[in-house]
């Protein structure tokens, strides 16, 4: 039985919402104005350097690809006098400590509103501002979901019964600041080196061994990286092949593409009829392929998401989102409301929102847990139940995703949440720790504490767990 408790002592009758202070979301009767008529005016002509780009041109994948932004000096020769000079110092700074490079399609930097960098929630997702940010949690960790503790390939992470993750390429189109592998994928920082690599047909095969030689396996999951920076050949091999082994009955093509690249899909035929083989293989064999991507807010929406929807529509294709939960991008429930009835109307299918993972440089855009089960809680009733996305915390450590609600243990004064997962890693406890500019007075007293001796946080964790042991049926 999962119980919210304060002080560890108290008895569990006694653990109840008073610990929080206020409802993280505020019920309200009134329901956010929505539109569903996306622009497709020439947003792009706002950027000096893209002033005279035609709207073919702007249209054309190819030529998203080629004059992408990669640089702080790149960008601020494509903005020219819409950047400020304060905004640019602003980026310098935040970038000197970024996990990851800077890569941003054409169309993307044309969505930001350069006018108000410092609250735009697009800018926020991809351009860190060093005033915004925060020191990183000490409890966060580089491979903050044991991604690697669970590795059986060169490519393939095998953590659930019947499911697998496979990694082909740690390329993407552009680079998420809050992504949870920055480990490995974006390039080389200041802060890290990494060995980033781009698909390897020839590698591959010891990653197809191992699923062949699984019979549990019926799940795939091709991510990255970005499953959209395969070429056609790839992606029809891999997609093939997975689907040509008796026991695996899904594959989930990952890529956010969709929703910073729409270009791909309405101009790269290549590309788009590579995945309608695969599918289409797949429907003859009574399996299924979807496309999983990744839209975080509306602001990533526009006519060139609808016109490549309706492409992936009319041959048949499956898409469903997956969001992480951003302070200031939308965690609120108006933003997720207007983000989820979005989805709904392109007839993409709202899955699942995560929990932002324990991962550096991130801490400023990380929420509590209490923040994320009250956003669950009021959108319940607000559209049809498969419209609606499960909010989970992908428990770090490898304990995979959880209810947001199932946690064993939260204390939110201490931002201290404790999960079990015994069908995956059974006997293990596992601790997501919210972000402690978000905690009471009291709560981060407590963390400071924890810094000046770590036997404070062992000692609260052996508690937790006694707790949980004495709460577990017989």
């Amino acid at each position: 039985m999962s119980q919210l408790a304060g002080d560890i002592g108290e008895p569990p009758e006694r653990a109840g919402r008073a610990l929080l202070k206020e409802p993280a979301v505020r019920e309200t009767h009134s329901m956010p104005r929505l539109s569903y008529e996306f622009d497709i005016e020439s947003c792009w002509k706002s950027i000096p350097a893209w002033r005279a780009v035609s709207a073919e041109e702007f249209s054309d994948h190819q030529w998203q690809l080629r004059n992408s932004v990669s640089s702080l000096s790149g960008l601020a020769k494509v903005l020219g006098s819409r950047l400020s000079e304060g905004a640019l110092e602003e980026f310098k700074r935040g970038m000197q400590t970024a996990p990851m490079n800077m890569r941003l399609t054409p169309y993307l930097v044309s969505l930001i509103d350069w006018d108000h960098p410092e609250s735009d929630p697009l800018r926020r997702q991809f351009i860190p501002m060093a005033s915004q940010l925060l020191a990183d949690h000490p409890m966060h960790q580089e491979d903050s979901l044991g991604e690697d503790e669970d590795r059986v390939a060169p490519f393939l992470t095998h953590r659930y019964h019947d499911k697998a993750l496979f990694l082909p390429t740690t390329i993407c189109p552009v680079y998420c600041s809050y992504c949870t592998r920055s480990r490995v994928v974006g390039g080389s920082t200041p802060v890290r080196d990494k060995a980033t690599y781009g698909a390897k047909q020839t590698a591959w095969e010891e990653t197809f061994a191992y699923i062949r030689s699984h019979p549990e396996l019926e799940d795939i999951v091709i991510s990255g990286g970005d499953a959209s920076m395969l070429r056609p050949d790839q992606l029809e091999e891999i997609g093939l092949t997975l689907l040509g082994i008796p026991h695996v009955r899904r594959i989930r093509i990952a890529t956010k593409g969709l929703a910073i690249l729409p270009m791909q899909v309405t101009s790269d035929d290549g590309w788009v009829k590579a995945l309608e083989r695969v599918t289409d293989f797949g429907r003859k064999a009574f399996k299924e392929v979807c496309l999983h991507t990744h839209f975080g807010t509306t602001r990533e929406m526009s006519q060139w998401t609808v016109e490549a929807m309706k492409r992936l529509v009319g041959i048949g294709i499956k898409v469903r989102n997956q969001s992480v939960l951003l302070r200031g991008v939308n965690d609120t429930f108006g933003s997720m409301y207007r983000l989820v009835k979005s989805l709904s109307w392109l007839t993409i299918q709202p899955y699942y929102v995560y929990t932002h993972d324990m991962v550096p440089g991130c801490e400023h855009l990380r929420t509590t847990i209490a923040t994320t089960e009250e956003l669950s809680k009021a959108l319940l009733g607000t559209t049809a139940g498969f419209n609606l996305p499960r909010f989970v915390c992908d428990a770090p450590g490898g304990g995979g995703k959880r209810e947001i609600s199932s946690y064993e243990y939260y204390d939110a004064q201490k931002g201290i949440s404790a999960w079990t997962a015994p069908r995956i890693k059974p006997g293990r406890v596992f601790y997501y720790y919210d972000p402690i500019d978000e905690l009471p007075s009291e709560g981060q007293a407590f963390w400071r504490n924890v810094e000046a001796n770590g036997a404070v946080l062992e000692d609260e964790r052996s508690r937790i767990e006694a707790r949980i042991r004495s709460l577990s049926p017989a």
